[in-house]
C-alpha cells in the first residue's frame, strides 16, 4: 500500500522544500499536450496508461528507477482526478519505494454537478503554477 493521499498543497510544498521530492505525473501525452502540467522543477511525465488503448504500462516501475528515483525519494503522483495515480503510487510501493503518496484530487479535480471538472479540488483549482503548450 502506499504511503497516502496528500493534497495538492500538501504535494507542492513537499516539492518546493525538499530536494528527495519528485512529482511524478502519470497521465497520457494528449492530456500533457492540451490540459497542461504542473511547473515544479522535479517532474517526470511517465504514463500509467497507454494511450490510446489505456492498456497499464508494464514498465512503468522500470522507467522511475531508470529516471533515477530513488525508493526513499518521496514520490508523489498525479493524474487527472487520482484514480490512475493512486493505482501507480501502489505500484511504486509494492516494488520498494518507501515514500509514494497519491496527490487526491489530481491536476483538474473531481466532476462538479454538471460534469465539469477544475471546479471543486485539484491542482489546478488549487492556484498551483502550471503551464499549457
Amino acid at each position: 500500500m502506499y504511503k497516502g493521499d496528500v493534497t495538492p498543497e500538501q504535494a507542492f510544498e513537499a516539492l518546493t522544500g525538499s530536494d528527495d521530492a519528485v512529482l511524478i505525473d502519470v497521465r497520457t501525452e494528449p492530456e500533457w499536450a492540451f490540459v497542461g502540467l504542473p511547473a515544479v522543477d522535479r517532474l517526470l511525465r511517465l504514463s500509467w496508461q497507454q494511450y490510446p488503448t489505456m492498456q497499464v504500462n508494464g514498465q512503468f516501475v522500470d522507467q522511475v528507477r531508470a529516471a533515477g528515483v530513488a525508493e526513499t525519494d518521496k514520490v508523489f503522483l498525479l493524474c487527472r482526478s487520482g484514480a490512475r495515480s493512486a493505482a501507480a503510487a501502489s505500484a511504486l510501493a509494492a516494488a520498494g519505494f518507501e515514500n509514494a503518496y497519491n496527490v487526491a484530487g489530481g491536476f483538474e479535480g473531481d466532476r462538479d454537478s454538471e460534469g465539469h471538472r477544475g471546479q471543486i479540488n485539484g491542482w489546478k483549482r488549487a492556484g498551483l503554477p502550471w503551464v499549457q503548450s
